[in-house]
């Protein structure tokens, strides 16, 4: 997907759980358009305004299938849960439709037409700043930081996360590189902080 332009990160068992939280947090914050994941993304994931889940295989287990199909539509909002499945894999798809209580629509894959170039580019950009809740950071401490002595419009401004050791701020990505330079140069809670773009 990257090699066709398509800002993906990936989401697996594989990864240790740090880079787990990034991934997810990227995503979140909008600063990625894909997320590829395994089945570890099922459950747990509560991703607000996740226009569509795209299943590149039908599970055998309906609930599975549930759970995955889950992560969209949520909370009162709309979203596609698209599954692409094989005439050898219809016999799942009857235990779904079984499980949900309803028919699913089909559609033949020709229907499906390609996003204009650079249609699929994130809004957003995430920047790690080295420092979080162990250092007594704040949402509003990153958030002043950026509209004070740096100058953003607090639209400019994203999602931002404190974690213990880290934050995660999302900007506008056409003001990411500015950004991470004015922070750098400035002070957050009256010290030099190490930022970075992800």
């Amino acid at each position: 997907m990257r090699a066709q332009g398509f800002e993906a990160l990936t989401l697996h068992d594989k990864l240790e759980q740090r880079e787990r939280d990034q991934v997810l947090v990227q995503f979140a914050n909008r600063s990625c358009s894909v997320l590829v994941a395994t089945d570890v993304a099922a459950r747990g994931l509560d991703i607000a305004q996740l226009e569509a889940v795209i299943n590149v295989d039908v599970t055998p287990d309906p609930e599975v299938h549930v759970h995955r199909t889950g992560r969209t539509g949520r909370a009162g909002e709309e979203g596609w849960a698209l599954s692409l499945a094989s005439m050898d894999e219809m016999g799942r798809v009857g235990a779904i439709e079984e499980a949900q209580r309803a028919e699913v629509e089909w559609h033949p894959l020709a229907e499906l037409t390609s996003a204009e170039p650079g249609h699929l580019k994130p809004p957003m950009a995430t920047l790690q700043i080295l420092g979080g809740r162990k250092d007594k950071i704040r949402p509003g401490d990153v958030l002043g930081a950026l509209t004070g002595e740096a100058g953003f419009d607090g639209k400019q401004i994203g999602k931002i996360n404190v974690m213990d050791m880290v934050t995660y701020v999302a900007v506008e990505r056409n003001v990411a590189d500015d950004a991470v330079r004015r922070l750098s140069a400035g002070k957050l809670k009256g010290r030099k902080v190490k930022v970075r773009r992800m």
